[in-house]
């Protein structure tokens, strides 16, 4: 995957091995959601590494 931006749907990683989607972006701040836990706000989103976009997990039947 290139390195771009994340936007809303994307998965991403955002620390080694720990993924999550990107649910909202509220004013330039990223917010974050994994499987079993709640939405959280990223504190550096040029950290976030887009692993899939959202067209590729829907391409995959992957939406969470």
């Amino acid at each position: 995957m290139s390195a771009r931006r994340a936007e809303v749907g994307d998965e991403v990683e955002y620390a080694p091995g720990r993924r999550a989607v990107v649910t909202d972006i509220r004013g330039g701040e990223y917010y974050l959601r994994s499987p079993g836990n709640r939405e959280w706000p990223v504190r550096d989103p040029g950290a976030l590494t887009v692993k899939r976009t959202r067209a590729e997990r829907v391409a995959a039947g992957d939406l969470w």
